[in-house]
């Protein structure tokens, strides 16, 4: 019994922690799910062998056919001249054979008729007979007629000798088909929202004509699913070997990639695909906790000035309706309204003309744009924390951080935080580029065409910020899904000392 409880007790001392096995669980889902792309792979690859083959098949008898049709159409024409070489050489030889015979039988004649008028006894018949035998014997066809036949008989010019041919035939194959590109991660660079795409030949192929690249995004690390939800988009005739897709939109984790060679006649396996990261933020503007006054739709938000009045008027008859000593059950008050909106955080009124991102940065280095509409009369860009409250402008609080555009009675462009306010003495650009660098705690905007840096703020951010935007009196239209521009990038490694960045501003640490 003492040993029976020291194996026990050894048992559950090796007992596994709930963490090892949620990794182990989220081992087996992973490679579960491989293993289920990898069917779906294998299946696929048999139905397209199967497709493949049958129209390779009907491919080669329309060849035949073709060929036979050719060979019957050459032997027709064949025959149809040794057919008018018989008919011409016939025809010769009939109407010699007939001009002999008229002139065999004349002569036969006047043979007969000469050898009668060797019997005359009278002189002068004979005499008589004669000359005219003789004038016959002058005047006859046979004297005058060719004796050789005006054809031959041979007919040897028209023989045929197909043995080249039929050797040709014998050394009828399959096209030659390209060999399988390898592309080269390596060589591969995704910046700028570009990639490019680098491979080589596994030998040296002179017959190569030109090159097919093929693309498609997904959310997938590793091998392109078969059930993918996305299709191959195709870029052909690439006559080097490697070629850049710029001015993407990286709205996916990945992209996958894969390319095949293609000489005059056929084109070749496709080389094995690879997938590349294009991470980059994407987000859409959080209509259901902006203000009433503004119209939003995905990347676009306008303001509307009867956005909230005709809400507000419609509550008003309700409640006028509604007006007794105790409130009507249909009514909700302000204070049990259920959270609207991310974070459960109110919908922004008063004079916040505001709405903010649907999603949060946490972590990283991130970059969107901003256009304005060009009658625009006033607009922020920045970022806030969750917690901005529903009446808080942006910049006029220490959870939010904006650069200020006002064309509005006089024209002012400033980086506000914490309701202090630095005045920029820049152009307002057509498009402002915003750079977050949330674990270097640093906000940048830029000239997003010339990369020229309008303001920094450097700061330690202690909660996940938002994307913010105000707008009154015109709209704002986003561009995400980009990655940090290399300038932007090159930028921030010498920007770290540079004065631009206003201290008076970035001294509260939130």
């Amino acid at each position: 019994m003492e040993l029976m409880r020291v194996g026990v007790g050894r048992r559950d001392s090796e007992r596994i922690p709930e963490e090892a096995l949620q990794r182990i669980i989220s081992t087996l889902a992973n490679k579960n799910d491989e293993i289920q792309n990898f069917i779906d792979t294998l299946n696929q690859t048999l139905k397209g062998v199967q497709e493949n083959s049958s129209n390779i098949l009907s491919e080669l008898d329309e060849e035949f056919d073709s060929l036979y049709s050719i060979l019957d159409e050459v032997k027709e024409s064949m025959i149809n001249s040794i057919k008018q070489e018989q008919a011409r050489k016939s025809q010769e030889l009939q109407s010699q054979l007939s001009q002999c015979n008229n002139a065999l039988e004349n002569s036969e004649e006047l043979l007969e008729f000469a050898t009668r008028s060797l019997d005359l006894k009278e002189p002068e018949e004979f005499s008589k007979a004669a000359r005219q035998i003789k004038d016959r014997v002058t005047m006859a066809s046979a004297f005058r007629l060719s004796l050789k036949p005006k054809v031959s008989d041979n007919m040897t010019h028209l023989m045929v000798d197909f043995s080249q041919e039929r050797q040709m035939l014998q050394t009828l194959k399959f096209l030659p088909v390209p060999k399988a590109p390898e592309i080269d991660p390596v060589e591969c660079l995704v910046a700028d929202n570009s990639v490019t795409v680098a491979w080589r030949m596994p030998e040296e192929d002179n017959k190569i004509d030109h090159f097919i690249l093929e693309y498609r995004k997904t959310n997938f690390d590793g091998l392109p699913r078969v059930k993918d939800e996305r299709c191959w988009e195709t870029v052909d005739n690439i006559k080097g070997t490697e070629y850049t897709l710029s001015g993407l939109k990286f709205d996916s984790k990945y992209m996958n990639f894969r390319v095949r060679a293609c000489n005059k006649a056929v084109a070749g396996e496709y080389s094995d695909p690879v997938t590349l990261e294009t991470k980059a933020l994407n987000f859409n503007l959080d209509s259901s906790s902006s203000h009433l006054n503004l119209r939003v739709e995905d990347t676009c938000v306008e303001w509307d000035p009867t956005g909230g009045k005709g809400q507000e008027s419609k509550m008003k008859g309700k409640e006028n309706k509604g007006r007794s000593g105790t409130p009507s059950p249909k009514r909700t008050s302000i204070g049990s309204r259920p959270p609207a909106g991310r974070g459960s955080r109110d919908r922004f009124t008063g004079e916040s003309y505001t709405v903010l991102g649907d999603t949060a940065i946490e972590s990283g280095q991130h970059y969107w744009e901003v256009k304005a509409q060009k009658d625009c009369k006033s607009y922020s860009v920045g970022v806030a924390y969750k917690t901005l409250g529903k009446f808080d402008q942006l910049g006029k609080t220490n959870t939010s951080w904006c650069i200020h555009v006002n064309n509005w009675l006089q024209n002012t462009f400033a980086a506000k935080h914490n309701n202090k306010v630095k005045a920029l003495d820049v152009t307002v650009p057509e498009r402002i580029g915003v750079f977050c660098d949330f674990d270097g705690g640093q906000l940048s905007f830029y000239d997003a065409s010339s990369k020229q840096l309008l303001y920094s703020f450097k700061t330690k951010f202690t909660q996940p910020v938002l994307p913010g935007f105000m707008v009154w009196c015109g709209g704002l239209s986003l561009n995400t899904g980009m990655q940090v521009p290399s300038a932007v990038r090159t930028l921030q490694k010498s920007e770290n000392g540079m004065t631009g960045s206003a201290s008076s501003l970035n001294n509260i640490t939130q």
